[in-house]
This record gives structure tokens, C-alpha cells and sequence, in this order.
């Protein structure tokens, strides 16, 4: 007997003309699955890999990121309502991209064989797709226990549980990768580098330009690896995903353990540093200890080359993982102070205090003009001070928001836009590598000012497959001669727009966070996840106590089922769930030129489980209120058929 939901509601409200949204949303799913069809056929080779040839373009510690990045989403559209031979295309895909990065020497036992976590957490995230797409297959079972303890467990030499610390800023599959890279350590001058300035900005050397000097170069290269390539990394709190995974994946609980365990160790050392994280940790244990006692000055820490974008991006991942596993808030505090430290030094000034390199981009991305005045916020400490000004990073202060669905929150995002002299309800057509950044007109849209924003923002993601098609058909480059970045710009998948508006979610942290869903479906009728064959799904409402969906079907003689749970695991309380039934005479009598009017009844059912049915009568919709409490069960990667 086939699996139904406890309880099951009825939506038989008539559709009357579709909403714009509702087909965009359709057509744009129908168009993905075309789309990576395309990709997939002239973008790779038969076994999965992607056409390049090393000549040179690989550093000697180039990660293999830039590869599995082209699919990082690919799981996602499947998760979503893609197609079921998306699933099987995408784990082709990843042993193939595997495979070759094992013959460029960059993975061994199929993982990274050590480099930084900001990278390996890119990395990551398509493996995690997969993983959550499928948790039953067990070779991903295999894989990501195995990958797991390379942390979690003792053989690496990766992790000292004593100290509770990751030994190097590079790990992976053969343990602690010493230093910053395996040539000779020199850090000359170079152009693309030029806007992050000097990496140390204490040692005698006070300007980049004297990087030029072979000797200069060379101390800065030494001191590089001397301060920065070993003992513990603030990024390396992206690990606690890897691990998570495992737990996920298996309910094994010592995996849990260490995701907490590590993250108590950085939040401990936040905590004795007035609440802001630091960034190094030396091989005793001490903070600061390669660094003369200076909580900043890490690899990819405050100082160089991210500041708060790469450490309170690790923050936001480590704060989610902890608190999924031990429903306690308090995990988010960390992350909030490492944003709320540089928004507290914010300042409408104007977007020429940007660096050059960046300005053009951002501007564009604000829809502002490079001269404009708009809110900046320093991102990044060294001893010079603060420094590095930019617009406050909505996307992650989103993600806080959504973790934690607090007012403190949602207040600072509304500050952040009162300050930011720049409108909010409006879908500019970018894509970035991340795929994310159209978090202001989704929370515009939320609170109730841009009730255009789903239409507008699904025909922008139509118009960016598009230009994404185009480009792939115009490609003729010679493998040996692009960087190893170069397909991810050709992925014509997106989903920042269909989290948004069918999850109600932002996009992932894009530097190593797992799916954070406020609302996931189920095809209950082809037991699989996403919405089925013709249904469309908005999520309309979002606060601390619950979500409002409305549901579509507009298949003109199917019925359809859907499953719905609150949390990509299934770890909120859905306590109640309220809606609107017809309470009329529909579709009335056929010598009546005009339909009666659908009069409706509410109807309020207690739940106290993590799943609700829906079946959806054809040509029909339904509203739903759903009344959730958050973190209340444990989380699961698991199908609702399969607990």
C-alpha cells in the first residue's frame, strides 16, 4: 500500500484565470530541463568530465571547486521538480568530474587532497545535493561517512581532538598540506591581487608595490607560510557540513557530536575575544600564537582576502549546522556579531570608495550609478584598522534572518535597507557565481511592497537561461586555454528564484551550507521529492510562527498530490494547518453564462507532525496557513516513505 500523509486537505478552489506566476513558474521549470540537456551535451565529454587541458592554468594547490561547481544547483532543480533522469545525469557527472580530478592530482580517494575550506566548500556543495537528493543510494552513504572522517575521525591527522582543533588552513584526503603552496614560497606583485592589498601588513613591508622586489616577494612568501599555513582556520567551521552530511545521512551520532564539538571550540574563542570570532588558532591551541597574540591575521580570516565575507560566511554554516542539531539559538549569536561589528562602522558614503575592481559590478548589481551614495560598511581588520568598505552583505544577514525568524533580525535588515539609498522592489537580470544577490526584492516582496516580484522574477530567470543557451552555443573556446572556471559561467541552471518563491528560502551559503528550506514537497503519487507534474507552488508569507502557501494545479484533468514538510529535514513542528475550501455550488448550471461565485469555507486542522498532504482537484488552488514550530524533531535526510 502506497504512503499517504497523516492528514490530507483539499484543494478545490476554482483556478479562474492562472496567475502569471504560476505558468512562469511551469515554464521556467520546463526550460531547466531543456536546459541542462544542452549543458550537458555540448559542455562534457561522454564520461562525465568537462573538456580541459592543463597548460599551466592550475596553480600548484588549485583546488577542484571550479569543476564540480558547474552542477552545484543541478541536485537542487531535481529536489525542486526536475526530472528523474536529472538525478542519474548529475551523479554521472560528479564521478566523472571526480575521476579527472584524480588525473590532474588534485582528489584522491575521491576527495580534495587539501586546500582551504572557503574553496573545499564550494566545492562541497555538489556532492551535498547529491547526497540529499538521494540518501538511500549507498555509494553516497559510503562516500560521505568516509569523507567525513577525515575530519571527525583519527587516521588523517586532519583534526586534534585533544585541542579540538583542524591541524592546517589546508587539509583533505591525505591529511595536513603544510604551508600555502607546494612551489617555493613567494608572494610577488600581481595585478589580479592588487585589490586585496598586502596579505601581512606588520612585517616592514607597507605597500604592494614593493612586492615587485624578488626579496620582499620572498620574505612575504615565508612569513605567508609561517603565520598563515598552519594550526587552525575560522573557515574550517565549514567542515562541520561535511560531517553533518554524514549524520544525515546515516543518524550516527557521533558525527553530530563533532559538529557541536567544533563549533563550541570557535565559539569559546569568540566568547573570550568580546564576542567576535578570531580567525587563527596555533598548534597549542593558542589564538594568535603564529600571528604575536592578534586575533586577526589568518588565512582567509579578517584580514585577508574576504574579511567578514569569508569568515562570517563560515560563521553563518557552522551556526546553522549547530543549531539544526541542537535546536538552540544562541548558536546564531557568533554569526550575527561578526556582521553586526562592521555594520556598527557603516556610513552612507559614496560607491567611489569602493575599489575599482569591484565598483562597476556592484553598482550595476544595486542598479546605482558608480557615483551614487549608498550604505558601506568596512569588511575587513588589520592593524592599520578597518578598512575595505562595501555594501553590506544582504545575502548573509538574509540567511541569519531565516535561521533564526527572530525580530532582532528582520529589524536589521530593515535598517539596513532604510540606510542603502537604493530601491529595494526591483529584479535587476544578473547572475553571479554564487547565485545569489535578489535576496532585497524577495524580502521587499515578503513585507508586503513588491507583490510583483514572483512574475518579475521568474521572466528574469527565463531571460538569464537564455543569455546562459546562447553563450553555450557561441563556445568555441580551446580547452587548453580557459581557467578552470570557465563552465561554471556557462551553466544555464538556476534556482535562486524557484528557492525563493516555492521554498521560501535564500540561496545556500555558497561557500560550503547546506539547502536551509522553509517548506519542501514530496510527489506522493511518484514517490520522489519536489512538486508534482503541473503544480506550482508560492510561498507568500514567512515569520517566526509559520508559512503561507498557496498551491496551484493546473493540469485541466489531473489530480495531483503533494506532501509538504517545514524544513529541507524535516525538523520543524507543523502544528496546525488553516485554509479555504469551496462552499458553493461550482461549476453550476451550463444555461448560466457566467460561473458562480466560489464561496468559501476556512477550515483549521491540528497537526503535530512534520508532514501535510495536499490534493489538488484539476484546474484548481488552494491557500495554506501553516502554523510551525521551529527545530522541534530530529532532522533527517530521509523520505517521508522511508521513516
Amino acid at each position: 500500500m502506497s504512503w499517504r500523509p497523516e492528514l490530507t486537505v483539499v484543494g478545490d478552489l476554482p483556478l479562474g484565470p492562472p496567475p502569471a506566476w504560476a505558468v512562469l513558474e511551469r515554464d521556467l521549470l520546463e526550460t531547466l530541463d531543456k536546459a541542462w540537456r544542452i549543458f550537458s551535451a555540448q559542455c562534457t565529454a561522454r564520461d562525465g568530465s568537462l573538456p580541459f587541458v592543463d597548460r599551466g592554468q592550475l596553480t600548484s594547490r588549485d583546488a577542484g571547486d571550479d569543476f564540480y561547481e558547474a552542477f552545484f544547483n543541478w541536485p537542487t532543480l531535481y529536489l525542486l521538480s526536475g526530472s528523474a533522469d536529472l538525478l542519474s545525469a548529475a551523479k554521472h557527472h560528479w564521478t566523472g568530474v571526480t575521476t579527472q580530478l584524480a588525473g590532474l592530482g588534485r582528489v584522491a580517494q575521491e576527495y580534495e587532497i587539501g586546500y582551504d575550506w572557503f574553496h573545499q566548500g564550494e566545492g562541497n556543495l555538489f556532492f551535498y545535493g547529491l547526497c540529499l537528493a538521494d540518501p538511500q543510494d549507498p555509494q553516497l552513504v559510503e562516500r560521505a561517512v568516509r569523507f567525513a572522517a577525515l575530519y571527525a575521525g583519527h587516521e588523517s591527522g586532519n583534526y586534534d581532538a585533544e585541542l579540538n582543533i583542524i591541524r592546517a588552513p589546508h587539509t583533505g584526503s591525505r591529511g595536513p598540506r603544510w604551508g600555502l603552496t607546494d612551489a617555493e614560497p613567494v608572494y610577488g606583485w600581481d595585478p589580479v591581487m592588487q585589490r586585496y592589498g598586502l596579505p601581512i601588513d606588520w612585517i616592514g613591508i607597507a605597500s604592494t608595490e614593493q612586492l615587485k622586489d624578488p626579496a620582499l616577494a620572498r620574505m612575504m612568501g615565508e612569513q605567508m607560510r609561517d603565520r598563515m599555513g598552519r594550526g587552525d582556520a575560522v573557515v574550517n567551521l565549514a567542515a562541520t557540513s561535511l560531517v553533518l552530511n554524514a549524520y544525515l545521512m546515516t543518524g550516527e551520532q557521533t558525527w553530530a557530536d563533532w559538529v557541536v564539538r567544533y563549533t563550541d571550540g570557535w565559539w569559546q574563542r569568540a566568547a573570550d575575544n568580546d564576542g567576535v570570532l578570531p580567525d587563527n588558532v596555533g598548534l597549542s591551541g593558542a589564538v594568535g600564537e603564529y600571528h604575536d597574540g592578534r586575533w586577526y591575521g589568518g588565512n582567509y580570516g579578517w584580514s585577508f582576502p574576504h574579511g567578514v565575507g569569508s569568515v562570517g560566511a563560515a560563521a553563518v554554516v557552522a551556526a546553522q549546522n549547530a543549531a539544526l542539531l541542537t535546536a538552540d539559538r544562541s548558536y546564531w549569536q557568533p554569526a550575527r556579531r561578526a556582521f553586526e561589528l562592521v555594520l556598527e562602522q557603516g556610513r552612507v558614503q559614496p560607491l567611489t570608495n569602493v575599489v575599482a575592481d569591484w565598483r562597476t559590478e556592484i553598482a550595476r548589481r544595486l542598479g546605482l550609478s558608480e557615483d551614487a551614495e549608498t550604505l558601506l560598511v568596512p569588511t575587513r581588520f588589520a592593524d592599520s584598522g578597518w578598512f575595505d568598505p562595501l555594501p553590506p552583505p544582504v545575502n548573509m544577514l538574509a540567511t541569519i534572518w531565516h535561521g533564526t525568524r527572530e525580530a532582532v533580525d528582520l529589524d536589521r535588515l530593515n535598517t539596513v535597507r532604510a540606510a542603502s539609498g537604493y530601491a529595494w522592489a526591483v529584479t535587476l537580470p544578473f547572475r553571479n557565481k554564487g547565485e545569489d544577490g535578489h535576496e532585497q526584492p524577495w524580502l521587499a516582496y515578503l513585507a508586503g511592497d513588491y507583490p510583483a516580484y514572483p512574475a518579475d522574477a521568474l521572466r528574469t530567470a527565463s531571460s538569464i537561461v537564455a543569455h546562459r543557451l546562447a553563450l553555450i552555443e557561441a563556445d568555441d573556446a580551446d580547452p587548453g586555454e580557459i581557467p578552470d572556471s570557465h563552465y561554471q559561467k556557462l551553466n544555464p541552471v538556476v534556482t535562486e528564484v524557484l528557492l525563493q518563491l516555492c521554498c521560501g528560502a535564500p540561496q545556500l551559503v555558497y561557500n560550503g551550507g547546506l539547502l536551509q528550506l522553509a517548506v519542501r514537497y514530496w510527489d506522493v503519487a511518484e514517490h520522489r521529492p519536489g512538486l508534482p507534474q503541473d503544480v506550482a507552488a508560492l510561498v507568500f508569507e514567512l515569520d517566526d510562527t509559520g508559512i503561507g502557501i498557496e498551491l496551484i494545479n493546473l493540469s485541466l484533468q489531473s489530480t495531483r498530490e503533494v506532501a509538504l514538510q517545514s524544513g529541507t529535514f524535516a525538523q520543524h513542528l507543523i502544528e496546525s494547518v488553516r485554509y479555504d475550501r469551496r462552499d458553493s455550488d461550482y461549476p453550476g448550471s451550463p444555461y448560466v453564462e457566467f460561473a458562480p461565485r466560489a464561496d468559501t469555507v476556512t477550515h483549521e486542522h491540528h497537526v503535530a507532525g512534520r508532514y501535510v498532504g495536499v490534493r489538488l482537484q484539476p484546474r484548481s488552488r488552494v491557500r495554506l496557513r501553516l502554523t510551525v514550530r521551529l527545530d522541534q524533531l530530529p532532522p533527517t535526510y530521509s523520505a517521508p516513505w522511508d521513516l
